[in-house]
């Protein structure tokens, strides 16, 4: 048996009954490390597999609200708050009707080590609640985020746990959530992030993660001696924030992207979809992708029912480039199948884990260049960084500048994933890179702290 079967076997006996994904994370980063654990002895003797897989504290709590009908609903919220060696918790909070521990273990997990390869200072947490913004009026939502905040408050702060947004949580909800930890404490602090620009957001933070996995696809391809993305044919899952800024990135630098899917169906429109029509839809109407094909008729509109059993048809059209970034585990390895038969040669994960292991195995064994979530999505909790440090400082960063810093992190990360890589014998396998390059920071931190 070797060294990531030992540790392994060490945490199966306390896996929980919904935290599936949290072991394919969990065991993702173990095969990854094996080297790193089998070359320096330091990390099994400080014990740091077994200590950064608990996390530090799961806070559970009741959230007791009034709906418009002047009705009482109960929901369960949660702060997972994982890791703060590297500095203050950090990580989003998703308002989804999937949230449970488990899955927010896994964000919370996969949070660490996408921080840790910012470079920045700030630490690993997820939070959220069962609630379902969907179908629900302003002011359910106000509501419903005053009640959460009551609950929450009590836990984080600008040095202790700045949370941000995530599926469900926009600009709209981080502010009621602001509001209501300024009432409740009259305090003015950058106890959130993706705060809307008028009271401490700062500039760029919608368009992050969506830019920033473009900005990491460019830099891989261009350390790989590949193509760039000018000019070349791309597909991207999902309608949310992330899909609709990678979109947009993918446009200024010369893509065609030609897909977006959301819960109901998914569009394919060959000539390059409507980026205008997109927004108008999904961030102002918040209505289904299907009323795409009612302003253009000529582009495919697939409904969910009608997907072949373990595939998603996104991941059946020819591309140079895929991007999911809708949600975990969407990219099967049919799916990597259809990608790999159909010419494509690079994937760039937008959402958190969006492929699954055997889909990256046969991604990696094709030699297609693969983003992993952790390094290529990065940018969102990078801007969020800033926006800290310009509310710590209380200044104000153009948007000009904040590209410029996004851009030139996630060339960083690139670069610290490829050498990583390339130092542990893997070179290419930016998977590896990632997770190697993300725990050494944080076990290495963790052995200087003591226990």
């Amino acid at each position: 048996m070797g060294i990531a079967e030992e540790e392994i076997k060490k945490f199966e006996q306390n896996r929980g009954s919904n935290e599936s994904v949290f072991y394919q994370a969990m065991e993702e980063i173990v095969y990854s490390i094996a080297p790193l654990l089998e070359s320096d002895a330091r990390y099994q003797k400080y014990a740091i597999l077994e200590r950064l897989v608990i996390p530090d504290r799961i806070i559970k709590f009741k959230v007791t609200w009034l709906n418009d009908k002047n009705e009482i609903e109960v929901n369960t919220g949660y702060r997972v708050q994982f890791n703060n060696t590297l500095g203050p918790y950090k990580g989003g909070l998703r308002f989804h009707p999937s949230v449970n521990e488990g899955v927010l273990k896994f964000l919370g997990f996969e949070q660490i080590f996408k921080n840790a390869l910012t470079g920045l200072p700030i630490g690993g947490a997820k939070g959220g609640s069962d609630f379902n913004p969907k179908g629900r009026s302003e002011f359910e939502i106000m509501r419903f985020c005053a009640a959460y905040m009551h609950e929450l408050y009590k836990y984080i702060g600008a040095r202790i746990d700045v949370p941000a947004g995530d599926i469900g949580v926009g600009g709209r909800e981080i502010g009621y959530l602001f509001g209501a930890y300024k009432k409740i404490t009259a305090s003015y602090d950058g106890i959130l992030t993706g705060k809307p620009f008028m009271f401490g957001g700062s500039l760029m933070r919608p368009e992050a993660t969506g830019y920033g996995v473009v900005y990491f696809t460019q830099a891989m391809l261009e350390m790989q001696k590949k193509e760039s993305l000018a000019g070349k044919i791309c597909t991207v899952s999902g309608a949310g924030n992330v899909a609709l800024h990678t979109i947009e990135k993918l446009y200024q630098e010369g893509a065609i992207p030609v897909s977006c899917s959301d819960s109901n169906g998914m569009i394919y429109d060959q000539r390059g979809v409507d980026l205008a029509l997109l927004k108008e839809l999904k961030m102002n109407q918040r209505s289904s992708l299907q009323r795409y094909v009612e302003v253009h008729p000529e582009a495919k509109y697939i409904t969910a029912l009608e997907y072949p059993q373990g595939q998603h048809p996104v991941w059946n059209i020819p591309c140079y480039g895929a991007f999911p970034c809708a949600t975990q585990n969407e990219l099967s390895e049919a799916d990597a199948q259809n990608l790999i038969a159909n010419g494509c040669v690079c994937v760039a994960e937008g959402a958190n884990m969006p492929s699954t292991p055997e889909a990256i195995a046969l991604f990696l064994s094709q030699q297609i260049s693969f983003a992993p979530a952790k390094a290529a999505n990065a940018g969102g909790v990078a801007v969020s960084e800033f926006e800290m440090s310009q509310n710590a400082s209380m200044q104000r960063w153009s948007f000009e500048d904040v590209d410029a810093k996004l851009k030139e992190t996630m060339q960083q990360i690139c670069k610290r994933v490829a050498l990583t890589a390339k130092e542990y014998g893997v070179e290419g396998n930016y998977v590896d890179g990632a997770n190697i390059a993300g725990f050494k920071r944080v076990a290495d931190a963790m052995i200087a702290e003591g226990i």
